[in-house]
């Protein structure tokens, strides 16, 4: 640590020459008007420190949440945190207050920025980058001390470093901090500890002694549909960001929808705010794929901006977050991905995922290993939570928050023509096959409505993601026949059908013969298959949704349930083939006739399960959303076609898999070239 008055000569970095500079790659957020809801993504008061008091870390417990016992001794050398009885997060207000003039920490109480959007991710700058040390440039006023922690990988904390204020006007204190311990995790953090009065933290910088100080440009490539309102804000905010638009080359708005954008009340202003940097792009509803494929496409063959920035247009993004992934872009020792992490838009201190991987042998997206689903920070901190101290490495990154180098677009060529699921897996698995890694960066993030209150896997997608699940694995998959990939596939089938669902069946059957007639029909099927879709879905009742149950008959059945017991689930192996089989012996018995005229059970989407839906022989089951429901009813007829073709068409797709892999990815790059993107996004804008 040094004052920056009475700075020593240090040794230049590895990397660094005389024209070194030091380029800021991540300032600490401090806003006074911050929503509450989200503040302890940002900073936390530290409850165990009142009074002089500290505390000692002991040994973690086995879920990960560290144990810690206080110790006495004002200033303790072994400052550590008090976490116990659950990991609480502790508000700021009891200990400090956030102000205008920035973060301030009460006489003997403490904050920290320890937390997701203020702590350094040491390790994944270890991992990508060259540089050695990082620096922390600290501005306070006031009278205390601040505190440097790193972590360990497997989630150790230890005190790295610590400097006195005493001084009414602002003081800047510089602390020196190498990464070499870092190689497999482990973050840095600061704490502010008020002493005899309140000490105020005014800013704070992490950054590097480098001789790249450039900035690289960025696009933004936002593609909407239907959402006006959602796009608009995103802009708006984007207007009140100075910093963002130093480094902005264009927005490119690729709008696929009939409610346009151009037509809302506030596109004038921002159109005139942002003036020539925004790019109002009308086509055809092409789907995620198409609209990324679009502003892709024109970021790279405009050839002025080092990378776009693809966004959904239904987040809120952290705007610092857009000038870090840059900033780590610009600095990485290869061209690289750099994604950002999603966090629920209701709920918005629960992360969806921390990093996401394919299981190559059954072929499914997923979390990395290691990591787990929808943590919420304000439950368990960053500091206590060991598993959110190792360095994650992934397969790929979402399109809702993603940089990619515009070098990497021309050398791979755009998306896969998929329309919507599994184009941003594959983009990032082609791309780590040809040498360019992806990085979810911690720290860089957006809100977006959670997965959880959809399901994608029973409406009009199920199609999409039966199919550019398959062509993913058969373009990228390293096992003989995809794994257990057509299997699986087979036994959602089964699932779909002993559940009454006949639509998504038959969808799944659709998208299996379409990958068997050859990738040369992909494009067709990206402007086309959607409308194709949604007339098929009107022929079956489990697709069918009214908004309200008294739309439907009263549940009745003819006899009560056995003794009143409920239906469990089956827990064993065993158990699960009986109930197969016994729900397949159904399947070819006669139809109970109350129960085509009344439902037999309300089921809530919550309990929408295989096992459960297939003791009936009608239900009425509500959507995921919660705005509708649909009526299934049980189809003998169709269950035997279903199951006939079912298992024909995973025959086939099982003994053909090596010829058709080896032809898609003969046709990959044709498929995935500006020149065959040009005729689709010209035939979409065609009457």
């Amino acid at each position: 640590m040094t004052d920056t008055a009475e700075a020593p000569a240090q040794d230049a970095p590895a990397g660094s020459t005389e024209n070194s500079t030091m380029r800021v790659v991540q300032r600490t957020i401090i806003r006074a008007d911050q929503d509450l809801d989200i503040r302890p993504l940002y900073v936390n008061g530290l409850s165990g420190f009142g009074g002089g008091e500290s505390t000692t870390r002991q040994a973690g417990q086995e879920d990960g949440v560290d144990t810690e016992r206080s110790t006495r001794g004002k200033n303790s050398e072994k400052h550590q945190y008090d976490d116990t009885a659950g990991d609480v997060v502790e508000g700021v207000g009891s200990f400090g207050a956030i102000t205008a003039a920035g973060a301030s920490a009460k006489s003997e109480h403490r904050l920290t920025f320890g937390t997701y959007f203020n702590a350094f991710p040491a390790s994944y700058w270890r991992r990508w980058t060259d540089l050695d040390t990082v620096k922390l440039v600290v501005s306070a006023s006031g009278h205390g001390t601040v505190f440097v922690y790193r972590s360990t990988a497997k989630g150790h904390v230890q005190r790295a470093d610590a400097a006195v204020v005493s001084a009414a006007d602002p003081q800047t204190v510089e602390f020196e901090l190498p990464l070499k311990p870092f190689i497999d995790g482990g973050w840095y953090w600061f704490d502010i500890e008020g002493g005899d009065k309140e000490l105020v933290l005014h800013s704070a910088e992490w950054g590097f002694e480098t001789d790249r100080a450039e900035r690289g440009t960025v696009s933004l490539g936002i593609t909407t549909y239907n959402r006006p309102d959602f796009c608009l804000d995103q802009l708006v905010k984007l207007v009140a960001q100075p910093a963002v638009l130093d480094i902005l080359d264009e927005v490119i708005v690729v709008d696929q929808g009939n409610q346009k954008v151009c037509d809302h009340e506030l596109y004038a202003q921002v159109a005139a705010d942002l003036g020539p940097r925004l790019r109002l792009i009308e086509q055809g509803n092409l789907g995620g794929s198409g609209g990324f494929s679009r502003a892709m496409d024109e970021a790279a063959s405009k050839g002025s901006a080092d990378y776009v920035l693809l966004l959904d247009d239904d987040v809120v993004c952290e705007p610092e977050g857009i000038l870090r992934a840059v900033a780590f872009a610009d600095l990485v020792k290869q061209p690289t991905i750099v994604g950002g992490q999603m966090f629920s838009l209701y709920d918005r201190t629960v992360m969806h995922a921390y990093g996401e991987t394919v299981a190559k042998w059954r072929w499914f997206w997923g979390p990395a290993p290691k990591t787990r689903h929808g943590h919420n920070f304000a439950k368990r901190s960053l500091r206590s939570t060991k598993w959110l101290h190792r360095r994650v490495d992934v397969d790929y990154n979402g399109w809702w928050m993603c940089l990619i180098p515009t070098q990497v677009i021309r050398e791979i060529g755009l998306s896969l023509p998929m329309f919507i699921k599994w184009d941003d897996a594959e983009f990032g698995l082609r791309a780590g096959e040809a040498g360019y890694p992806t990085v979810t960066m911690p720290g860089v993030a957006v809100w977006h409505v959670p997965w959880h209150e959809k399901d994608d896997t029973i409406d009009w997608q199920a199609y999409f993601h039966r199919r550019n699940r398959i062509v993913t694995a058969l373009l990228h998959s390293p096992y003989e026949r995809g794994g257990r990939l057509v299997r699986e596939s087979f036994e959602t089938q089964v699932k779909h059908l002993l559940s009454m669902q006949y639509g998504p069946a038959e969808m799944g059957l659709m998208a299996i013969q379409d990958i068997l007639e050859g990738p040369e029909r992909m494009h067709r099927d990206l402007r086309l298959r959607l409308g194709e879709l949604n007339t098929l879905r009107k022929d079956y009742d489990d697709s069918i949704a009214k908004p309200d149950l008294d739309m439907f008959p009263r549940a009745r059945r003819k006899k009560p349930p056995r003794k009143g017991k409920l239906h469990t689930a089956p827990t064993s192996l065993i158990g699960r083939a009986t109930t197969v089989v016994t729900g397949g012996v159904r399947q070819v018995l006669p139809v109970r006739g109350l129960a085509m005229k009344h439902p037999e059970v309300n089921i809530a989407h919550v309990d929408l399960k295989w096992w459960l839906l297939a003791q009936f022989d009608s239900a009425l089951v509500s959507s995921a959303d919660g705005t509708s429901a649909a009526w299934y009813k049980r189809r003998p007829e169709k269950f035997r076609d279903l199951v006939s073709r079912s298992l024909t068409l995973h025959t086939q797709l099982a003994k053909e898999w090596p010829q058709l892999a080896q032809q898609y990815k003969d046709a990959l790059p044709e498929l995935s070239s500006p020149k065959t993107w040009h005729e689709t996004f010209e035939t979409s804008t065609k009457k």
